[in-house]
């Protein structure tokens, strides 16, 4: 057993700080949508070769996930943690320097790898507390984190606008550090709870994959409404500062300000979570992000009541998207006590592989297509993860043996 199990309850502030930490760690990889557009201008290549600084940080956080956070089993996290937000300052700083598209693109990569942090803080807290407040507390950490992707824009698009898109990038780095001084004196001392070898602990999420089907119900989830999810931060920017608004990047900084409000909505999902259990609050977020499609579908009007549309249906889409994510980790957490830095692993590199996907896509779909193209893509990612929760809940209703374990499902 670990000896982090033996530690009193955690107090109130310390989770305040390490949500905190969540939000200003996670932020890094998300502030570059809204400076996309200045970074275009200033080194001189088409919006949609920009918007590839997003796509490469979102694949480096899947890749950091799946390699680095597994190590939250095996090493201190406190040390662990440092050492990571360390690497994220030097990798900003890079990024903030880069003479040119490509450069941004393998720096932003980098610090996307490293800057996992919340990753690590989430089921570190998670065994810390008891079973029936974990729900409310990953949703306080997860609040957190989700101030902290949705402020991130705000925080860029303004910077950016000010001082150029180069300036986020160097303030960021100056955060961090002082946050990895803030964190090696608040991160619990914890004894890790694997002794597996490192290529046994980056192939555990894989077996766990294959043996847990509901942290594969989870997965599927989180990877198509984030796919939805980011293709419409993604293409916001495009569409903002395009010829139906003519507005700049710090537009896309006050809607990301007004999508901040989700993180409030998340410690009530983990309360919810807690009381009517993760599937409920599941099918509740998914006819969310489908109902925030249609919204958004408005927005390419233009004008006063463009925006207001724009920024209602973004706020929908984000309170469904971060509140499923609290339900998804919540059944996650449950299943493995021993292993939910590996079960995080897997979660998360699903998650994020279908985020970079829905980056990637969201710009086609705007070219092709237009804001149209983009809500529809938001709609039928979550239609198609609407079906699996639905065909689940039938079969789990059925009297047979396969389903007599809920938890088993396939």
């Amino acid at each position: 057993m670990s000896a982090s199990r033996a530690l009193p309850p955690l107090p109130r502030r310390v989770i305040l700080v390490l949500a905190l930490a969540c939000g200003a760690s996670v932020s890094t990889i998300y502030f570059p949508q809204a400076i996309s557009s200045l970074i275009a201008a200033d080194l001189r290549v088409p919006e949609g070769s920009a918007a590839l600084v997003v796509t490469a940080a979102q694949f480096g956080y899947a890749g950091g996930v799946f390699l680095l956070v597994p190590l939250g089993d095996r090493l201190p996290p406190r040390r662990l943690i440092g050492t990571l937000l360390a690497l994220t300052a030097a990798g900003l700083v890079v990024a903030g320097t880069a003479p040119t598209l490509s450069v941004l693109v393998v720096a932003s990569a980098a610090t996307g790898v490293t800057t996992v942090v919340p990753q690590i803080i989430i089921p570190m807290t998670a065994g810390l507390v008891p079973a029936e407040r974990r729900g409310a507390v990953t949703g306080t950490l997860l609040s957190g984190l989700i101030g902290g992707i949705l402020l991130a824009r705000t925080f860029s698009g303004t910077l950016g606008e000010w001082l150029g898109w180069r300036a986020p990038y160097l303030v960021a780095a100056v955060l961090v550090l002082a946050l990895a001084v803030t964190l090696a004196r608040v991160v619990p001392e914890t004894t890790p709870s694997s002794e597996q070898r490192y290529l046994d602990l980056i192939s555990a999420p894989l077996r766990l994959l294959r043996e847990e089907p509901d942290l594969r119900r989870s997965c599927l989830y989180q990877a198509t409404v984030f796919a939805g999810f980011s293709a419409a931060w993604t293409a916001l920017t495009l569409l903002v500062t395009g010829p139906a608004y003519g507005m700049g990047a710090q537009a896309v900084g006050v809607l990301g300000l007004v999508g901040a409000a989700s993180m409030f909505c998340t410690p009530l999902a983990g309360r919810a979570a807690d009381r009517r259990g993760p599937d409920t609050v599941s099918l509740w977020c998914l006819l969310g992000v489908i109902g925030s499609a249609g919204v958004l579908a408005l927005g390419g009007i233009g004008g006063t009541a463009g925006l207001v549309v724009l920024a209602g249906g973004m706020l929908l889409l984000d309170v469904a998207v971060q509140s499923g994510q609290v339900a998804n980790q919540a059944r996650n957490f449950a299943l493995r006590p021993d292993a939910r830095a590996r079960i995080n692993t897997a979660y998360m590199t699903c998650a994020f592989l279908g985020g970079s996907a829905g980056s990637w896509l969201g710009v086609r779909a705007y070219g092709r297509l237009g804001w149209p193209g983009v809500t529809g893509l938001v709609a039928l990612s979550a239609t198609i993860a609407l079906t699996r929760h639905l065909t689940r809940r039938r079969t789990a209703a059925l009297p047979t043996e396969e389903t007599a374990t809920p938890s088993r499902v396939p």
